[in-house]
């Protein structure tokens, strides 16, 4: 039984190398990286760690035989809700693991993210620096944030719809709501703000 186990821990440790290396290079490594991270001399070596690691759960192989995570390597644990106060981290409970990507985003294939600049959405809490998370696929509606094409300058605003036709509304005194005279097209739909404080 210790003998299992012990076979177990070195497969957990290779998979986080494995994993670690997947968060710094943004790819899986090839077999010969592998065998530099495991420390050993031979690609044989490797193939059969992957196989265990497969036969584990932790890696699979995809229709085209290429190696990937058997869940998103950038899951992170919900472990409960936060007051304005102080948690009790002896209460915490693991609820669930949330990868941010599959939380923030419904259309992978007609997503994109920008930087913002300036500050005429702060009032919506959208400051300059945050990233944006737009999908082009969301019909936009009406008091939607929306990035948008308004006779040839791109802008991020509120979308509103008046009986005169489109306004594009800031969130912030100082910019006063423009009317298309010519040409509007909406590029997409914000869904999601990202703000890194460190």
């Amino acid at each position: 039984m210790r003998r299992t186990e012990h076979l177990e821990e070195k497969l957990k440790h290779r998979f986080e190398l494995i994993r670690h290396f997947y968060l710094t290079n943004k790819r899986m490594p090839s077999y010969s990286e592998m065998a530099e991270l495991f420390g050993f001399s031979s690609k044989n070596a490797v193939f059969k760690t992957v196989n265990k690691l497969i036969d584990l759960g932790f890696l699979i192989k995809d229709e085209k035989k290429r190696l990937q995570f058997s869940s998103d390597p950038l899951s992170i644990r919900l472990i409960g809700s936060v007051k304005a106060g102080f948690p009790s981290f002896a209460e915490e409970e693991l609820l669930d693991t949330v990868s941010l990507d599959r939380f923030l985003i419904d259309n992978p294939d007609s997503t994109f993210m920008l930087q913002v600049s300036g500050d005429s959405m702060v009032d919506a809490g959208i400051m300059p620096n945050d990233y944006v998370i737009v999908d082009r696929a969301k019909k936009p509606k009406n008091n939607d944030i929306v990035i948008a094409q308004v006779d040839g300058e791109w802008t991020m605003k509120y979308l509103k719809h008046t009986k005169d036709g489109y306004l594009l509304v800031a969130a912030n005194d100082k910019y006063k709501p423009i009317k298309p005279k010519s040409e509007l097209v909406i590029a997409g739909v914000v869904i999601s703000v990202v703000r890194k404080y460190r």
